[in-house]
């Protein structure tokens, strides 16, 4: 144990220390810091965990890639048909960062009830759709299964439940629109086997999960076409670079797009998040350290005969200067406990407790998100220890400035 963290420590120790004028002052920067650890622990694991839980609710819909033919315009009933038949599907090895590949179709159409109807879109699926996201978003019932003969089995959302008085096991009578020479609407009866609800209104309002097998018989298509293939990347960051990658290795006759450009507002809208998130750390640290340098300050004058003493008997500045860091640093650390503290405990609450509640039309989620990570309260308790520090050795240069023979004599 050095001389300095030696003298920090006695310091820290002493009856006098605890009941000095300084000591309301260190309760104060006790509390900035824990609060300011919390609030930034909140606002990061929040931040992260909307734009995550948003970003799983746009791919379980739509992929994270969408491989369409050209002259597709994205819309329900205007898809031109693709060759299943490729050198992607069904395993996806033309480039690296690709680690599910699903083949889809829609069709526009509308439910019909005997006092009522809503449109909606017929989403096709097979035996390869991922169905891991929906797991999360069943409410009732089970999810389909197309792994077999073609059935009658769909995915029917509650909104669509509850505007048209459906539950699990009933008939439900969806109408088509027949292109052609003389347009005709064609029926399909479907049976509800599961209700879903992701919180995400855009998507709840249209989409009905049904064979895709049904799709392809209604827009008259061989078993081996389909409307479009959707892709799931393994990093979801590196979700540009590896569509780029995608688009350069697929046939020239096919497009991609990547779920950034599709929705492009709301993924505009995820980033600004990331600037948020840094604003409130910036605010939070630069208030900890202001309070902190308030405190050393306070400390130096109340120990300004110590340091005269100190440097009477020969101690150089940095090392006086590095008893009163050292002493800081405890300050901190203790600020950071209790901010830990409170701030996993209200983590905790909320994402077990689920207490905070969101407006779906707004966030598109029901409840704030948690995105619990220990990675990044490590790197905001080591951070803000060092930043500490790293402000507080500018009013530690207070110490240079001491005459030794003005402080021995200083009351």
């Amino acid at each position: 144990m050095n001389f300095e963290y030696f003298v920090a420590r006695r310091i820290a120790a002493s009856k006098d220390y605890k009941s000095s004028i300084s000591a309301p002052i260190i309760k104060i920067a006790i509390t900035a810091i824990a609060l300011g650890l919390a609030i930034m622990m909140v606002s990061v694991a929040t931040g992260v965990g909307l734009q995550k839980k948003i970003r799983e609710k746009v791919s379980a819909f739509n992929g994270d890639i969408v491989i369409s033919n050209y002259d597709t315009n994205y819309s329900n009933d205007s898809q031109t048909p693709i060759f299943t038949d490729q050198d992607f599907y069904p395993e996806f090895n033309l480039t690296e960062g690709v680690d599910h590949i699903q083949a889809i179709a829609l069709k526009g159409g509308v439910i019909r009830t005997e006092t009522d109807f809503e449109g909606v879109v017929v989403k096709g699926v097979g035996s390869d759709f991922r169905w891991d996201f929906f797991e999360e978003y069943l409410k009732e019932g089970r999810l389909p299964d197309f792994s077999g003969n073609l059935n009658d089995e769909i995915l029917l959302s509650k909104y669509h439940a509850d505007r048209l008085g459906f539950t699990v096991g009933d008939r439900v009578n969806t109408f088509f629109l027949q292109e052609g020479k003389k347009q005709r609407a064609r029926s399909r009866g479907f049976t509800i086997v599961g209700i879903y609800s992701s919180g995400f209104q855009q998507f709840d309002e249209q989409f009905l999960m049904a064979d895709i097998r049904h799709v392809q018989r209604l827009n008259n298509w061989e078993e081996d076409f389909v409307g479009a293939f959707e892709l799931f990347v393994s990093d979801f960051d590196n979700i540009q670079e590896v569509g780029n990658k995608v688009y350069e290795e697929i046939p020239s006759t096919l497009d991609s797009q990547t779920i950034r450009d599709k929705y492009y507002t709301i993924f505009e809208w995820l980033d600004l998040f990331d600037f948020n998130i840094f604003l409130i750390i910036g605010i939070m640290i630069v208030i900890a350290g202001i309070n902190m340098s308030t405190a050393l300050l306070v400390l130096i004058l109340e120990r300004t005969q110590m340091i005269g003493i100190l440097k009477a008997i020969g101690t150089t500045d940095w090392s006086v200067r590095k008893i009163f860091l050292y002493n800081a640093g405890y300050i901190v650390s203790v600020g950071l406990f209790w901010g830990n503290l409170i701030g996993i405990g209200l983590l905790l609450i909320q994402k077990y407790g689920k207490v905070i509640s969101l407006d779906p039309e707004t966030y598109y989620v029901t409840e704030a998100p948690i995105h619990f990570d220990l990675g990044h309260i490590l790197l905001l308790n080591v951070g803000t220890l060092l930043l500490c520090l790293i402000m507080l050795l500018g009013p530690s240069r207070f110490i240079t400035k001491i005459s030794p023979v003005k402080a021995i004599r200083f009351e």
